[in-house]
């Protein structure tokens, strides 16, 4: 009969007609008994509770019969140490004992070692003295230790346009050029310094660690280190070069046969597992670089980096000793 009803023709379809209805109400009621009245709860609840009664509780599976199976638990006895007897002394250590202060028995205490006793101030007091320093006992109130304020380390005071000068002139006494922490200066005056360095034949050691370097500055010391003969240590670490500019840095390496120290570690951005691949082939080539400053993220090009620096490290081992053994010389110089 409902499925003549939904195929009559003519009629909306259930679906349009009661779309918004409640699933309970789309349909017509088909309860063909008439309604005796209203709901009332407190019947249907009396009806359940009657119905409860007397419904005949359900025989259990297995009767219970109060036997007790297995054996009954008892802890187990607890083994008592057995009570020390007195240790007796000799008359003069228990004379001393009885009349000490209580600052001596704490310096007794630290000198047996028992430093639960006591604070690591009063602790290592006692043992650095030679007389009694623990004056207040035990029982003392334990004092925290006085703060040890420590300053600021000094700015750098380097004279970059001064410094700059130095280098083009070529100064006898610039051997090392120290510009850390300063970060106002330009990129322009570092390639400056790095211009400046080609033709400079002094100068041995180079550091700009925290000063904004990037790729720029990286290529501009590239190119110098493919002219300089003189530079022995270059260090560029803390700054923002990227991959691009570091390989390129390292690529210099093939064509300077002077510089034996390197650092760029702690840049702005990992370089990455390529240019680490990159970097580890590049220093297997290269014969002089004796230190390398660079924490490698991947074991095989750290393996391969330390390997090169070994052989190098070796090579320069090698050429000292067929050179002759060298003889330190006597007071007498025989």
């Amino acid at each position: 009969e409902r499925e003549r009803e939904l195929k009559t023709p003519g009629r909306p379809k259930q679906s349009e007609k009661n779309a918004l209805l409640p699933a309970g109400m789309r349909q017509r009621d088909q309860t063909k008994k008439a309604p005796t009245g209203t709901f009332q709860r407190d019947n249907l609840l009396a009806h359940l509770e009657k119905q409860a009664k007397e419904h005949p509780d359900r025989d259990d599976l297995v009767p219970f019969t109060g036997e007790k199976r297995g054996k009954p638990w008892t802890p187990k006895t607890k083994v008592v140490d057995p009570i020390l007897e007195d240790v007796t002394l000799e008359p003069e250590l228990e004379e001393a004992l009885a009349n000490a202060t209580d600052a001596e028995l704490c310096d007794i205490a630290a000198i047996l070692g028992m430093h639960t006793l006591m604070s690591n101030q009063q602790y290592y007091e006692a043992l650095a003295s030679s007389t009694i320093v623990n004056k207040q006992g035990l029982n003392s109130v334990i004092q925290c230790t006085q703060y040890k304020p420590v300053p600021d380390e000094q700015p750098n005071d380097t004279d970059v346009e001064e410094t700059l000068v130095r280098i083009k002139r070529n100064d006898p006494d610039l051997v090392e050029v120290n510009l850390n922490n300063i970060r106002n200066i330009p990129i322009a005056t570092l390639k400056a310094y790095a211009e400046a360095l080609k033709n400079n034949t002094v100068v041995e050691r180079l550091s700009i660690v925290g000063t904004r370097s990037n790729d720029p500055v990286a290529h501009a010391m590239a190119d110098m280190l493919h002219v300089n003969t003189t530079l022995r240590s270059l260090n560029v670490e803390s700054n923002f070069i990227t991959g691009a500019g570091i390989i390129a840095l390292v690529d210099a390496l093939q064509h300077n046969a002077t510089l034996q120290e390197l650092k760029i570690d702690n840049q702005s951005q990992p370089l990455g597992n390529k240019v680490e691949m990159e970097i580890a082939s590049m220093l297997e080539k290269n014969t002089t670089l004796l230190k390398f400053g660079y924490h490698f993220t991947q074991q095989g090009p750290r393996l391969r980096c330390s390997n090169a620096m070994m052989n190098n490290n070796d090579l320069v081992r090698k050429k000292r000793l067929e050179e002759g053994p060298i003889f330190p010389k006597c007071r007498t110089n025989v």
